[in-house]
């Protein structure tokens, strides 16, 4: 199986005032293409810089990122952009929906970066939201009219139109309710038995262990990396309205 993100003594600082603020101080791992991983780690341990820089929003100081064999340092803003929305889906825990948008056209944003004909939308709306467990009825709504599951759900649904191999989520549970966060990771656990790799920060031990393996991150460095030996499933029974 083949290393989807290889990353080697990946650093990076933050510079305020002319000080010198470190995040990452030498992160080495591989993700081989669709395992489950779970990045955790105390408030501080920089595990959402790095989950930043994995996926392209934001260039590490130093050291070198390989995503799906393409060294990512030296590539211009243009490039970087194009693999995003190629091969990466992200889910934030604001959820990062348009509030006063209908739920079809919050989901459709992607196709129209990636310039998908708008013959081929809807299809393709109903397809990826169908994937997360939401009906038809659901496109014509306004995002502020859903519950926080269901913002999330939507949000999935337009990390993975564009069908990229790669889904990051950052604490993606961390503004909902158990039953909720159930649900949604009832989703990225179905997304990861369809093959794609999905990475996710999250301080919750329950999220994590849905994960197959666990990163631990302590100042800035791996402290940690651990296989799960027994992963928590969500029973198809959890989609419920």
């Amino acid at each position: 199986m083949k290393n989807v993100i290889e990353i080697k003594n990946l650093t990076k600082s933050y510079f305020v005032d002319g000080n010198e603020i470190p995040v990452l101080n030498g992160v080495n791992f591989t993700i081989p293409e669709g395992q489950f991983v779970a990045i955790m780690g105390p408030s501080g341990s920089g595990k959402s810089t790095l989950l930043y820089s994995l996926g392209l929003l934001d260039r590490p100081t130093s050291g070198q990122f390989f995503l799906d064999g393409t060294e990512t340092s030296q590539l211009d803003d243009k490039e970087l952009a194009k693999i995003r929305n190629e091969k990466i889906g992200f889910v934030f825990q604001s959820f990062n929906l348009l509030r006063r948008t209908s739920v079809y056209d919050n989901v459709r944003v992607p196709l129209i970066y990636a310039g998908v004909p708008e013959s081929k939308h809807k299809e393709l709306v109903l397809k990826a939201l169908a994937s997360v467990g939401l009906e038809e009825k659901f496109m014509k709504k306004q995002s502020s009219q859903l519950s926080g599951g269901e913002q999330q759900r939507v949000a999935i649904a337009r990390a993975i139109i564009n069908n990229p191999a790669i889904i990051l989520a950052d604490e993606p549970t961390g503004n909902l309710d158990s039953k909720s966060g159930e649900l949604v990771m009832k989703v990225l656990q179905d997304l990861s038995e369809s093959g794609r790799t999905i990475i996710l920060v999250t301080h919750e031990t329950s999220t994590s262990e849905h994960a197959e393996r666990i990163i631990r991150l302590l100042d800035g460095v791996v402290n940690k990396d651990e296989t799960v030996k027994s992963r928590r499933h969500v029973g198809k029974e959890s989609y419920t309205k």
